[in-house]
């Protein structure tokens, strides 16, 4: 699926030296003002989590017009769910800032019903996420979650994620979150002098973006950007052990495959940020598509 709607996209990007895969807009263009960018800012960690606050200070002090919509407690993994409960706890505990009791789907649903309701963001960031978000992780990730609902609704949407393959340490990674953050300022500042006035990104195309963690303390650079695909590797293993009680134990270890050639694993593992076009449907590529169908050309009920 990804890799059909990437190939052209890709193509683009590359030809970008200053920032190498990053991505600018090709759709028809929808007028937009100039001047700061208006951005919902959510999550799955939590609207008070290190990440997304600091990519709030980064956006903020690049001159952007921010407001946080974020879960009001932790949602990490809980994919594209929402609309779950039949009520909403919101909290609006400081300015431009709103916690939500639901998942990052929900928050930002809410956010552009409620808090962006008189017109709709520039764009929608999720993250950035502490730990990675890359291979099969990006298919359960709420981080995403919030990135693709916001794209069923017409919004150009950025999923951001820091860790490298193995299990997050905390230091390393709350250090990274800081190169992430200024990593997506020069990556919007891209995507807005391809634009001009019009989308930022290509209409129903988003972005899923992984930094890795450079260094032992995490300050490290890495060392260039790429245009990937998602690897298909799930990357976590479950392990189950029986306790004889009806129970079953649940051990998750990380289990890497060798890396797909062009795909997020595989820059992630160079100490490259990946960039993968993502779409917010499960349609598969044309020739998959087409080779599915001869398979089933004549079956009938």
């Amino acid at each position: 699926m990804r890799r059909t709607r990437v190939l052209p996209l890709a193509a683009l990007l590359l030809c970008t030296p200053a920032l190498a895969g990053a991505v600018p807009a090709t759709a028809s263009p929808q007028a937009r003002p100039a001047g700061p960018l208006r951005i919902l800012l959510t999550n799955d960690d939590g609207y008070d989590a290190p990440g997304i606050r600091t990519m709030f200070q980064r956006l903020t002090a690049a001159g952007h017009d921010v407001t946080i919509v974020a879960p009001l407690t932790n949602q990490s993994g809980t994919g594209t769910k929402m609309m779950s409960a039949t009520t909403v706890t919101v909290k609006h505990p400081e300015p431009l800032v709103w916690a939500v009791g639901g998942t990052p789907g929900d928050s930002v649903l809410f956010g552009l019903s409620e808090v962006f309701a008189d017109k709709a963001p520039d764009l929608v960031i999720s993250g950035t996420n502490f730990g990675p978000n890359a291979a099969v992780l990006a298919t359960h990730s709420g981080t995403v979650g919030g990135a693709v609902a916001a794209l069923e609704q017409g919004v150009p949407a950025i999923a951001v994620s820091t860790g490298g393959l193995s299990a997050p340490v905390l230091e390393p990674t709350l250090n990274a979150m800081r190169s992430t953050s200024d990593f997506m300022v020069k990556l919007i500042e891209r995507l807005e002098s391809r634009a001009k006035s019009g989308r930022l990104l290509p209409e129903g195309v988003g972005l899923n973006v992984n930094h890795p963690v450079v260094g032992t303390d995490g300050t490290g650079t890495p060392r260039g950007s790429s245009v990937t695909t998602q690897d298909p590797q799930p990357i976590l293993q479950a392990d189950f052990t029986d306790s004889g009680d009806g129970t079953w134990k649940v051990n998750v270890n990380v289990a890497l495959q060798p890396a797909e050639k062009g795909g997020d694993v595989e820059a992630l593992s160079a100490d490259n940020v990946s960039i993968t076009p993502i779409a917010p449907n499960w349609n598969a590529g044309q020739a998959d598509f087409s080779r599915t169908a001869a398979l089933l050309t004549g079956l009938r009920p």
